[in-house]
């Protein structure tokens, strides 16, 4: 029991270590300028050191010179001292600017990491998250992680050297006085560290109910037209509300934790104040002290205390931020399941022959088998129909080619290759799918063809879509190719949106296609244009098609329907007819 212990806590001092290593990793692009940064901060806070020194000299000693030699050495030292404002106010400067510009970069860098991050993930991931949640990750946690990079390392240097600087000064001023300053010092620290540890819980807690409520934004923007069509906008107030009235909870008790601090550290430094102002009154009348020292020390009480407010806020600063980080790595954390062999091949002059064999695959975390037990060979070039009832596992199956999804037991190959032995890119690009819900993004229509193949020129973007039959609407758009289609292609009917997504396969020209139900959800007229923009991009290639309306795959070379217990049949609509299993039933029932 006590060796599990030793080996835990072993383990956690390396995650810890590793943790804080990959924050400072972050500078290493920056070195430059992340080292003039603290040169400039420890310029700046050294000068605040400096002023008061010249000042407590010229009530010192300059003032009793000679009047001609005193006001000569006045002159002097105002003008070092102006001097030493400039630098200051340009070290300041340099900071706030330089210093943030640094943070922001570093933010970038974050953010690209994380989003690359999410480009690198399966299904598996992206089916147990919502979207708001993972933005939040993106936006809100970002911003304070960049904070804590820019403002941290500065503050501790500055902190440390006026406190450091002012300790030492103190000290030398006088010893009892500096004392008595000291003396509220550890009650304050330990004010500090409890108030602290409860804002930290209170900040965690504050990055998840904002994700909470950038994930309700989402999901109620995205589904307006439903909302609307339903009448629902009271309740989604309603379940906004509840979600924005659970940040505010979480927000207020941060709030009443950050008032305390900073209230608490408010007094201490005002009572440190009173203590030094009477028990310098005291050193003054028993002339232990003299009032010029009395002055000096009134001068760094600040200096003494403000870098340790500082260091304590920074505390807060910190576990901000480091509330963002831990949720930015917990990211990182998540290994991809589904990547590239050491040893993976490109996948090159691929004719489309596909084989199952004994294939199973069930979802992450659930036990129940989607399917088992799949023996298939497509040969190249051959036009397939799978159907079955919702659930058989259809879509899965097909999923299961271009590895959106890694099989659970068995194998599938293409042209005799095991897909998990070439590389994942050269597989998908030898796949090209035309979804039942297509995908446009907010842009243009060229753009949203052309990411079929990012280097076509405008005029193979043009072909592609005559090929797709769907130059002749585009042509009729306000501004043609250039006509913006808003969100998800909202400006658009659901057959020219799936027109447009054809076009996008036939400029990719992938030798493997498949078709998940991509004419199910439209009228018959759109299904007939939209059937024959299929039939011309399928010519000649490897072809599965998942179909709901049986009468759209009477041509195809072979028909295999799925069930539960796998593949329950399979031949030509007429072969299948005349068994009167599965598939009669099915088409009758149409």
């Amino acid at each position: 029991m006590f060796g599990a212990n030793k080996a835990t806590d072993k383990n956690e001092k390396k995650k810890y270590k590793g943790k804080w290593r990959k924050f400072v990793s972050y500078y290493k692009p920056f070195k430059g300028i992340f080292a003039a940064d603290l040169f400039f901060a420890f310029l700046s806070a050294a000068i605040t050191l400096v002023i008061p020194l010249i000042i407590r000299y010229i009530t010192n000693e300059v003032i009793y010179q000679e009047s001609s030699a005193a006001l000569r050495t006045i002159g002097i030292l105002v003008a070092v001292m102006i001097g030493l404002v400039a630098i200051e106010c340009f070290s300041n400067f340099f900071v706030a600017t330089y210093g943030h510009m640094m943070g922001a970069r570093i933010e970038r860098n974050l953010r690209a990491e994380i989003f690359s991050h999410y480009q690198k993930l399966s299904f598996t991931f992206f089916d147990d998250q919502k979207v708001g949640q993972l933005m939040s990750r993106v936006t809100n946690d970002l911003f304070e992680i960049s904070e804590l990079f820019h403002h941290g390392p500065e503050d501790i240097v500055i902190s440390v050297i006026k406190l450091t600087g002012s300790l030492i000064i103190l000290l030398s001023v006088n010893v009892k006085l500096a004392i008595v300053a000291f003396a509220l010092l550890p009650i304050m620290l330990v004010y500090s560290i409890w108030c602290n540890r409860k804002m930290k819980r209170a900040f965690k807690e504050n990055r998840a109910r904002i994700a909470d409520i950038n994930a309700q934004l989402e999901d109620s923007l995205s589904g307006i037209r439903v909302v609307k069509s339903f009448t629902g906008e009271q309740l989604e107030m309603e379940k906004f509300a509840e979600g924005n009235e659970r940040f505010v909870q979480s927000k207020k008790v941060s709030y009443h934790y950050m008032g305390l601090f900073h209230s608490g550290l408010g007094a201490f430094t005002t009572l440190i104040t009173i203590a030094v102002i009477g028990c310098g009154a005291v050193y003054i009348m028993d002339r232990s002290i003299e009032i010029t020292d009395l002055i000096t020390f009134m001068l760094y009480i600040n200096n003494f205390t403000e870098p340790v407010r500082k260091l304590i806020s920074f505390t807060e600063q910190l576990q901000n931020g480091m509330s963002g980080y831990e949720r930015f790595l917990d990211i990182l954390a998540v290994d991809p399941d589904i990547v590239d062999a050491p040893d993976a091949k490109e996948l090159t002059c691929v004719k489309g022959e596909i084989t199952f064999d004994d294939v199973s695959f069930h979802y992450s975390g659930h036990e129940e088998q989607v399917l088992q037990g799949i023996n298939l060979d497509v040969k190249a070039g051959e036009y397939v129909a799978l159907v079955g009832s919702s659930g058989a596992g259809k879509t899965t199956l097909c999923s299961l080619i271009p590895r959106f999804y890694e099989v659970s037991g068995g194998s599938i190959s293409i042209d005799g290759q095991d897909i998990r032995t070439v590389t994942t890119r050269s597989l998908r690009e030898s796949i090209g799918i035309v979804q039942q819900d297509v995908y446009l993004f907010a842009g243009n229509v060229m753009e949203n063809i052309r990411y079929g193949r990012p280097d076509a020129t405008d005029e193979e973007v043009i072909e592609a879509a005559h090929l797709a039959n769907a130059h002749e609407f585009i042509s009729a758009l306000p501004d043609g190719y250039n006509t913006y289609i808003g969100q998800r292609g909202i400006k658009l009917s659901g057959g020219q949106k799936q027109r447009l997504s054809i076009a996008r396969v036939f400029l990719k020209n992938p030798p493997i296609l498949i078709f998940d139900e991509a004419t199910s959800s439209l009228d018959n007229d759109s299904e007939r244009v939209v059937q024959e923009s299929m039939e011309a991009l399928a010519a000649n290639r490897t072809t599965l098609v998942i179909a709901h309306r049986l009468s759209t795959i009477r041509n195809a070379q072979r028909i295999l329907v799925l069930t539960e217990d796998g593949i329950a049949e399979q031949g030509t609509h007429y072969e299948l007819l005349a068994k009167k299993g599965i598939y009669a039933a099915l088409y009758n029932r149409v």
